[in-house]
């Protein structure tokens, strides 16, 4: 761990500039208790950096929770292993359980569910009493959100069959809050920004705007943001269900869950931490974090072509319990397609079953930091419980 300012230190061995300076100028804000730990997995984001625990006192910032609000991991252990897979194998191809799992789950940005199945009816039911009368408001936002139950989305949201150090199959996703979740960060985002210039604060960043405790504005924002992480959650669920499913249709065996572990990265929460030798009570976003108490579980996945981690909190003090949530980018998405090609992409996947296509090339492996250096940085924050490789990928374009 490094000082980098007098409100930040930072687990990243691996950090640019820009990333840097854009941490630097949050952690500057008065309201930022009692400094911002920034995670090895950090990299440029939308007002706050992703890959940063950001407290505060008294006020929440929209933009440091971000705009997948809830997004986080799933990851289950079942009572199979590698020889169960490669038997299987010899007389079903491995391609047909991704497909299969493809099928089942609507997948990319702006695809959901052509109706709402059965198996989404309770959680649907859940979240509706959930809101109670925050629906009308909820409706506004994303009229669809029923149907959206159950989707994965796009960029690094993924599910995988994957194989732990003892050749035990886990299957794994990360997914959040969808179209809905983004609908109700960029409004509230906005109304902050607006709050702001009304009253007159000057920001060193628009997107840095926040919301104080008090005002009907964090009100209706928390109560909207603990909605979108519920969804995000079971959104999570309804997937797994159906990924057991499918599993269990392509072996043709009952899946049973030995293991199971769910966690948010995007997310902000009540939580008591020191503040100049002080218990302090603060709101704590974790953008690109997650909670890594001691004893908390936790997932921390790699790309698409390596490793992957179940891990659990060593509740590192200074880092306000938290850990990195992923192998952080190295490369824009931009940069990624000019730098690399969709054969060096099947380099990189040889030996994992995905779909082999060029939309993927901004998700290759090397536009990614290293996750092991990743590990070596939060060393002392996580202690590593199961190393996972896949054997099966399915993202969305």
């Amino acid at each position: 761990m490094r000082q980098l300012s007098p409100k930040l230190l930072s687990w990243a061995s691996v950090l640019d500039e820009q990333t840097r300076a854009q941490a630097t100028t949050t952690s500057t804000l008065d309201i930022v208790q009692p400094h911002l730990a920034l995670m090895p997995d950090a990299h440029l984001g939308k007002g706050a950096t992703v890959g940063s625990v950001i407290p505060t006192d008294g006020a929440v910032i929209p933009a440091a929770v971000g705009v997948d609000i809830g997004c986080g991991m799933r990851a289950v252990r079942t009572q199979f292993t590698a020889e169960d897979l490669r038997q299987r194998a010899q007389t079903k191809p491995m391609a047909d359980l991704r497909v299969s799992i493809e099928r089942s789950i609507p997948l990319s940005a702006f695809r959901h569910n052509k109706q709402v199945e059965e198996t989404a009816l309770p959680r649907i039911a859940e979240l509706e009493e959930l809101a109670g009368d925050l629906l009308p408001t909820i409706e506004e936002r994303s009229g669809g959100w029923r149907k959206q139950l159950g989707s994965l989305g796009s960029g690094n949201h993924f599910i995988e069959v994957t194989l732990d150090e003892q050749d035990r199959v886990w299957l794994f996703l990360h997914s959040g809050s969808r179209g809905v979740g983004n609908r109700i960060a960029m409004h509230h985002i906005k109304i902050a920004g607006q709050l702001a210039t009304e009253a007159g604060i000057d920001l060193p960043d628009p997107d840095l705007a926040y919301l104080s405790e008090g005002t009907d504005e964090f009100d209706a924002y928390l109560a909207e943001l603990t909605w979108a992480q519920r969804f995000a959650a079971l959104n999570r669920d309804e997937m797994m269900e159906r990924v057991v499913a499918q599993l269990a249709w392509w072996i043709d065996e009952s899946v049973e869950i030995a293991e199971d572990i769910n966690c948010h990265h995007n997310y902000t929460a009540r939580e008591t931490h020191l503040v100049d030798g002080v218990e302090r009570s603060l709101w704590v976003s974790r953008k690109g974090a997650i909670n890594a108490a001691a004893g908390v579980p936790g997932l921390i996945p790699g790309s698409m072509g390596t490793a992957s981690y179940v891990v659990v909190g060593k509740g590192n003090v200074e880092s306000l319990h938290s850990a990195p949530h992923g192998a952080g980018r190295q490369y824009s998405r931009t940069k990624a397609r000019k730098a690399f090609t969709v054969d060096d992409l099947r380099t990189a996947m040889v030996g994992i079953e995905y779909r082999d296509t060029d939309a993927f090339i901004d998700e290759i492996p090397a536009a990614y930091k290293d996750i092991d250096q990743v590990m070596a940085d939060a060393a002392d924050l996580v202690e590593v419980r199961h190393t996972l490789h896949q054997v099966v990928n399915v993202k969305g374009d």
